[in-house]
């Protein structure tokens, strides 16, 4: 069975009324926006980006060393971006996938495996510990093939995982289906080590802690330039500035304040639609008894999880570039997107015929061309930047900011030995080439759904040169 590719009237009646905002943030516990920085204040770490990568660095910055004076600055709200806007899967993977890390990091990937464990057991820990609460659940995710074709992609990914010492159980027709009843199901494998949670109640869990811990929070404030002043690194914004110490950059898809890093990454946008709660014949309908997440696997792919009061959210398939990486908030509602979204829901999910979705909304990811996290140090290595998650960043950002951490203090640590760390991905080329490359390869991912995985000369190429692309 293949994707349709446009929407049907039921799918445009779905999404029609929804709110157009993401429905992690459009909730009445959204803590209110705290002040904008208006003085002048110095700290010893200056943190840059309220969402997870940010998040994280303040938190263990503070537990590490209690006295350090830790500052941390957000353009508009904690969890306001990709953070408040993603699925909630928080995997354990750091290389966007075992396939990407074979192919990039094969000598490490037995290391950078285990780190992988260690930091999701340690985000589970910091949860407990610091009192979060972010309905997670370790259901662990089922990748799913949805045509012939895809099964064998799925045999060699379980067979990958074997020789890493993981277990990616593979599951045949029969048994896939026993767990996800979808008529689109042919097989699935198994990963145990994905959590499922609420990414903005764990987003301000941990702004939370974070100021419990003595890190001082404002929000709407931009970092507009980062230079010298003496012995200091001064920070600029429109109403203050920081002086800092050590300063950590944990921007997003939103362009580096370091001009030099804006080729390394640009904003892909990202969709999704929240249904309303399912009744309880509907939730029976689907089987879908360990309430694990969902991922297809194909060229574009869909990801889909059950909210804790029983919601589908389905997110994913297209991946859409903007002319001279535009991360304009209009892009954010793309009626298309969504319609869309929702008759390929129906197609998974036939059972589902008449329900709503209450929410629609898009967001941008932070692409790189190794499509995992990658990071740099500047001015003298007292300033470090930490992106380019390319959509996975719920879990590998918890390692992203202890090794951020590690390398604006100057250690020497088996993370920051990686050659993963100590490498960066092959930058995008200047516009107009950076666009027409995108968009060329978006079509021809396409046109090799269609043609059964076959990837064909330009991806082949790309592929070769480093400069794939991925949602």
């Amino acid at each position: 069975m293949t994707w349709a590719t446009r929407p049907g009237r039921r799918a445009v009646e779905m999404v029609a009324q929804a709110s157009p905002e993401s429905f992690w943030l459009d909730r009445p516990e959204r803590p209110a926006a705290r002040d904008r920085l208006s003085d002048e204040v110095d700290a010893d770490l200056l943190v840059v980006g309220g969402g997870f990568t940010g998040l994280w660095t303040a938190v263990t910055a503070a537990e590490r060393d209690p006295g350090r004076r830790v500052v941390l600055v957000e353009r508009d709200r904690i969890a306001e971006h990709a953070s408040g806007r993603n699925g909630g899967f928080c995997s354990a993977s750091l290389t966007h996938g075992i396939g990407n890390g074979l192919e990039r990091f094969a000598d490490e990937m037995p290391t950078l495996t285990r780190l992988g464990r260690e930091t999701l057991d340690g985000i589970e820990a910091a949860m407990d510990r610091l009192g979060i609460d972010a309905d997670a659940e370790r259901t662990g995710e089922l990748d799913i093939a949805n045509c012939d074709w895809q099964v064998d992609g799925l045999r060699e990914l379980s067979s990958a995982a074997a020789f890493l010492g993981q277990e990616l159980t593979m599951l045949p027709g029969p048994q896939a289906r026993e767990r996800v009843n979808s008529p689109m199901v042919r097989a699935a494998v198994h990963d145990p080590d994905v959590l499922m949670l609420d990414p903005a109640k764990l987003a301000w869990g941990l702004a939370e802690a974070a100021q419990r811990l003595g890190v001082r929070i404002y929000e709407g404030t931009e970092i507009t330039g980062i230079g010298r002043e003496g012995e200091w690194l001064l920070a600029q914004t429109g109403y203050g500035d920081v002086l800092a110490r050590r300063i950590v950059l944990a921007t997003s898809a939103s362009p580096s304040v370091l001009r030099r890093l804006r080729l390394f990454t640009v904003p892909v946008w990202d969709y999704a639609l929240m249904t309303e709660p399912l009744t309880a014949e509907q939730r029976a309908s689907l089987g879908w008894a360990g309430r694990e997440g969902l991922a297809d696997s194909g060229p574009r792919f869909h990801y889909f999880r059950l909210t804790a009061d029983d919601r589908i959210l389905f997110g994913g398939w297209d991946a859409l570039y903007h002319y001279g990486s535009d991360g304009a908030r209009r892009h954010e509602f793309e009626p298309g997107e969504f319609a869309i979204l929702a008759e390929h829901l129906l197609q998974f999910f036939p059972q589902l015929e008449g329900i709503r979705a209450t929410h629609t909304w898009g967001g941008a990811i932070d692409t790189c061309s190794r499509f995992c996290a990658f990071w740099d140090r500047s001015f003298g290595g007292r300033v470090v930047s930490a992106v380019g998650f390319t959509g996975l960043g719920v879990g590998a950002s918890h390692f992203a900011a202890a090794t951020a951490l590690d390398l604006v203090d100057g250690l020497e640590t088996e993370r920051t030995a990686l050659n993963m760390v100590r490498s960066k991905p092959i930058p995008f080329p200047p516009e107009p080439l950076r666009w027409a490359g995108i968009t060329i390869t978006r079509h021809q991912l396409a046109r090799s759904e269609r043609r059964e995985g076959r990837r064909g000369a330009w991806l082949s190429a790309m592929d070769k040169l480093g400069l794939g692309f991925d949602s």
